[in-house]
């Protein structure tokens, strides 16, 4: 059981990682003042989720899950 947990370990610190590097890539969901002049219903802005914008939201969503999956399993007191 211990290569099981060395494995899962490193496997968390690398999702940990690119968790953090997929973050910061993205950009900033404040409108600021384009806000106003209605800036958001452009052409990028209405289709996001193709983009690579949305690309990195799904991914972002899919680590946090494997990365909360994995702290539970590497937590639980059958290692």
């Amino acid at each position: 059981m211990a290569v099981v947990k060395t494995i899962l370990t490193v496997v968390f610190i690398i999702i940990s990682v690119a968790l953090t590097v997929i973050i910061l890539m993205q950009e900033s969901k404040s409108a600021g003042l384009g806000a106003i002049a209605g800036a958001a219903d452009t052409y990028w802005g209405k289709n996001k989720g193709r983009s690579m914008e949305g690309m990195l939201v799904k991914l972002t969503r899919i680590f946090v899950i494997l990365f909360i999956v994995i702290a539970a399993v590497l937590n639980m007191s059958i290692f």
